[in-house]
């Protein structure tokens, strides 16, 4: 992708557009396999994405991938501008994204080197705007069910068709960052239930709902964070050790899901605004319609 070229694009009238985006985190910064490819700096009302998008086909189909962190690894989890990666992701007419994550097993069952696909989320995040609502309008949208069953169920049955070790459920507990956890959190989150730690993919998912896309996550397992005895710190070289090791495999399932993945969806991912929004929208400023305009458009039009 180093000869791709750039192309600018503006957030509510894209110039390429997706169906697919796949958001790359710790150790997937690329994607491998794409054709016809070409980069774009979006500029979205919310600033500017983590980096630019690079726009390809892989199985016969359009995608947009990016970079949670950049290139490079440059950006803290609570610095990634989420809303104008989202806005992004949408402004391109991406109806499903998958998500892509580094995380810590907080069960002895869910080994380093395995996947987990998640059904839940538990947000411990402090100092995050999670929402493109505001400013005179007002939504709430369902959240109980945070990731699309049919995405995640195509992200397990790829990763068993590539021969990777998946679990198809669990939850992921997010937590601010950028340290890992203490050892007296760790073992709160065990006696809490939860099955994996990360520091992302919970707002990345909110922002999805509201904006309508199908939202899925890979999580790569590549630690026991600190409770194991035989563990008992984590380091970010035994993750980068462990993230660069399962590479392979995560780009195999990836090719593998966009192959698989249906042209139409099922599910109620794109209809998520339809009664959330609860502000009378003749009353609604126009700065506010304009800026959301990818998002809420069909409603307003």
């Amino acid at each position: 992708m180093a000869g791709a070229k750039r192309r600018k694009a503006k957030g509510s009238k894209p110039t390429v557009q997706a169906a697919i985006g796949i958001i790359g985190g710790s150790g997937l910064y690329s994607m491998e396999g794409l054709t016809d490819v070409r980069e774009i700096r979006v500029k979205t009302p919310f600033g500017d994405p983590s980096d630019a998008l690079v726009l390809g086909t892989l199985e016969g189909k359009r995608v947009a991938f990016l970079a949670r962190h950049a290139r490079g690894h440059r950006i803290l989890p609570s610095e990634i501008n989420y809303r104008a990666n989202i806005y992004a992701m949408k402004s391109l007419s991406v109806e499903r994204i998958i998500s892509v994550s580094a995380v810590g097993s907080l069960l002895e069952d869910l080994r380093p080197g395995e996947f987990l696909v998640p059904d839940q989320f538990f947000d411990r995040t402090k100092h995050r705007i999670a929402t493109f609502f505001r400013d005179g309008l007002v939504a709430h949208v369902a959240f109980d069910k945070p990731t699309c069953g049919e995405v995640s169920s195509v992200l397990a049955d790829a990763s068993v068709h590539c021969g990777v070790k998946v679990h198809r459920r669990g939850t992921y507990v997010c937590i601010e960052g950028p340290q890992f956890s203490t050892l007296a959190e760790a073992h709160v989150h065990r006696q809490l239930r939860f099955d994996v730690i990360g520091m992302t993919n919970v707002t990345e998912a909110k922002l999805a709902r509201e904006a309508e896309i199908c939202y899925a996550t890979i999580a790569m397992i590549t630690d026991y964070d600190c409770w194991h005895p035989e563990h008992e710190s984590v380091t970010a070289s035994q993750i980068i050790a462990t993230l660069n090791q399962n590479a392979e495999n995560a780009q195999r399932v990836l090719r593998e899901a966009v192959r698989a993945m249906p042209t139409t969806r099922d599910c109620k991912c794109g209809a998520a605004l339809k009664h959330a929004l609860v502000t009378d929208l003749k009353l609604v400023p126009l700065a506010t319609k304009k800026r959301l305009a990818a998002i809420i458009g069909k409603y307003i039009s």
